[in-house]
């Protein structure tokens, strides 16, 4: 059965903005204890390890030091994004932000080694962080950095896939102009949400052309839109890639409760998505995978469900969808929240779509989004575009 290094300790929890806003760490404790009440962290193949802290010269390879600087300082210094609404100043800031780098790093490096087949760190997948400024939530860019130390180690293609509902800017800004890299991602519209890029034209500097992708979708996609588009895009780029790594960023900001965006995703269509994943890192890169959050702010009724789906898919136990939510963690939620927590761990959709193959609307503006990013950066690989 295949292993797991899961990124865990209480501490992952100091990375917390402040009361008010959005990216309460509320989500990652529920996340956990949810997992444990539904017994995945309980099996065999599961190790739950704590972190290291990234030290500067991770945290280097990809940041500038004076960001890290003015991180560590913890003090307003809007030239590198720090004190804004998005990214306020917390105590500790510096530790807590490099404690999730290096919970990244870790798991990244034990799969790279063999020593585990998958990892998981679900307080990771800051993607918006650039490499002289933190940015949308994100300190420092753990997946990144992540990347960058696999890299080092010897990979020579890694594939990234982001399903954040925003564009993981950070991460295609980090390596636009690095041929090793592939960054794919899915997001809302940057004509309707931040952080305003991720259009299909963009795919990669000089000598990089095609490893940038960017499917952007039209806000009210269902489930169905979603993995019409993902199906199109993400199986036969990786299948041309072949990555000797592959690094995803599971943000399940993408479902339809979630307060900060307009996709309409399900938990059931989320949790399609990350299957289909698991299955090409063995198809493709021997199981070597690295899974990491994101963006998730619908705090009770969707990240604890997405992300226990997600830590148990890379378990190999997959939790059927059916499965009522325990008692004791629903019990845990009217304590702390005084409400009601969701009954079962599917919103009970089917998560059916349309294949590609099925035929292309060209009056229909998924469809229209699917083609622009297939023409943009299929040739670059060899693949026939289609329509």
């Amino acid at each position: 059965m295949e292993s797991v290094h899961v990124v865990w300790d209480d501490s992952l929890t100091r990375y917390d903005f402040g009361p008010s806003h959005p990216m309460s760490p509320v989500r990652l404790d529920l996340t956990i204890r949810l997992a444990r009440a539904l017994g995945v962290l309980d099996h065999p193949n599961v190790d739950v390890v704590a972190p290291s802290v990234a030290g500067d010269d991770l945290l280097t390879s990809v940041h500038t030091p004076a960001l890290v600087a003015a991180v560590r300082r913890g003090i307003y210094d809007l030239d590198h994004g720090l004190g804004t609404d998005d990214n306020p100043c917390f105590p500790s800031m510096h530790e807590a932000s490099a404690t999730v780098v290096g919970g990244s790093v870790d798991a990244a490096l034990a799969v790279w080694a063999g020593r585990v087949t998958h990892g998981v760190n679900i307080t990771g997948g800051l993607h918006h962080a650039m490499p002289d400024r933190s940015s949308g939530f994100c300190v420092y860019n753990d997946v990144a950095v992540a990347i960058r130390a696999l890299l080092g180690a010897g990979a020579e293609r890694i594939a990234y896939v982001d399903v954040d509902v925003h564009h993981g800017d950070g991460v295609q800004a980090i390596f636009y102009d690095d041929p090793r890299v592939l960054t794919v991602s899915l997001h809302e519209s940057p004509r309707t949400l931040f952080p305003g890029t991720g259009y299909p034209d963009e795919i990669g500097g000089p000598g990089a052309e095609g490893s940038a992708v960017n499917v952007a979708l039209p806000p009210g996609t269902t489930d169905a839109g979603w993995l019409r588009a993902f199906h199109a895009v993400v199986p036969p780029l990786l299948r041309a890639w072949r990555p000797h790594m592959l690094v995803t960023q599971h943000g399940c900001d993408s479902h339809v409760e979630d307060p900060l965006a307009h996709l309409a995703l399900t938990v059931d269509g989320q949790r399609a998505s990350y299957a289909v994943l698991h299955r090409l890192s063995h198809e493709l890169c021997s199981g070597r995978w690295l899974a990491t959050g994101g963006g998730g702010y619908a705090l009770v009724d969707v990240v604890p469900r997405v992300w226990t789906h997600l830590l148990a898919e890379a378990a190999g136990v997959p939790v059927d969808p059916e499965t009522e939510v325990p008692p004791s963690w629903r019990e845990h939620v009217m304590i702390r929240f005084g409400r009601r927590g969701p009954a079962r761990m599917t919103d009970g959709n089917t998560a059916e779509y349309d294949d590609w193959s099925s035929g292309y609307d060209p009056g229909d503006w998924l469809d229209q989004a699917v083609v622009a990013t297939r023409k943009a950066v299929f040739p670059w690989h060899g693949i026939d575009p289609g329509w």
